[in-house]
């Protein structure tokens, strides 16, 4: 159980550590606290033993564990409104008529991600919002082409198809085609059991070698429905952070960032916008991700920033409050 000048300490210890990224030491609390230094340091020595604090270096001060970061969201933050400044910006992403509600969250976290420096991430349900525009083959061998499907959103997949030797490409060419004039407008989420019902037949009286192309298709057509629409915004933002200094870390937070199984795991199934922290993240143990479930209706998806432990918790949290209603608001009424 927690003090209540030793919850202070900490509180002050998350904040300092949070706006400067330097360890803080005792004696720059003794003012603040109007205590000894040697008071100072018992109850910092008390919050290292609880696991609220720790030290990179034995000479240096102590700054806050990942308990000590959960304590403080938990138990020490203090609700704050958004920033005027911040709430204009934002309000006039939503108040244009001449945006569309997709534009206008993707402008929305534009704006998170300029003004606090951090990674901004958009995952929305690709099969309901997109409809297939444009299939593409492009040989890339004798028996391999690329298959590149396109949405009317601008979303773009590919998948490298291996084909049987005696395939002639005439032929994938002529499937391609016939896709195009049958799929065109239709949503990714029909377009599995439209190639299974429909085009299927239609193929077997033009392609011979209908069977294996078909299947073929298939996987990629189904393969690019499973998939997230994911949109990065400040994707490199949070490698400016010093956190991320040195090269193995950017390696390592870059190689993720591009993992598509650890991205779809920032999927939020909860409606508050919640916080996770280092390991509870499930991206990285050095990160916080703070997102949150949007749901107009007809459309849903998650908003998500991340960013360094040492976050701007208050100020991020507020911000995607806010988003959060105002996408449901002006999707409720576009919808």
């Amino acid at each position: 159980m927690l003090g209540e000048r030793q919850k202070n300490i900490l509180k002050v210890v998350v904040e300092e550590y949070i706006k400067n990224a330097h360890p803080v030491g005792s004696q720059s609390l003794c003012k603040k606290f109007k205590c000894s230094s040697a008071t100072i340091r018992n109850d910092m020595l008390t919050l290292e033993q609880m696991g609220y604090l720790e030290k990179q270096h034995i000479s240096s001060g102590r700054i806050p564990s990942e308990e000590g970061y959960r304590y403080y969201v938990d138990n020490l933050m203090e609700p704050k409104k958004i920033s005027g400044e911040d709430m204009l910006k934002l309000q006039t992403i939503f108040s244009n008529k001449e945006l569309d509600l997709n534009s206008a969250i993707e402008k929305s976290l534009e704006i998170i991600s300029d003004i606090t420096n951090y990674t901004s991430i958009l995952l929305g349900k690709a099969s309901s919002d997109n409809l297939l525009s444009k299939v593409e083959v492009v040989p890339i061998t004798k028996s391999s082409v690329v298959a590149i499907v396109v949405t009317n959103k601008g979303h773009v997949e590919n998948k490298e198809i291996d084909l049987p030797t005696h395939i002639d490409l005439k032929e994938v060419s002529k499937t391609c085609e016939l896709l195009n004039k049958m799929l065109v407008g239709t949503p990714l989420d029909e377009v599995a059991s439209r190639l299974e019902f429909e085009i299927k037949p239609i193929i077997k009286n033009y392609v011979t070698n209908y069977e294996v192309l078909y299947n073929a298709f298939y996987e990629a057509l189904s393969n690019f429905q499973s998939e997230k629409d994911v949109r990065w915004t400040g994707k490199t933002n949070i490698l400016k952070q010093p956190e991320f200094s040195k090269v193995d870390d950017v390696k390592n937070i870059i190689s993720k960032f591009e993992s598509k199984d650890l991205v779809s795991k920032i999927e939020e199934t909860e409606d508050e916008v919640k916080v996770y922290i280092g390991s509870e993240t499930s991206l990285d143990d050095n990160v916080t991700v703070i997102k949150t479930k949007y749901n107009t209706g007809k459309r849903e998806g998650t908003l998500a920033v991340i960013g360094p432990k040492r976050m701007d918790y208050e100020r991020v949290l507020n911000l995607l409050e806010f988003i959060k209603k105002e996408i449901e608001t002006k999707g409720g009424i576009n919808d």
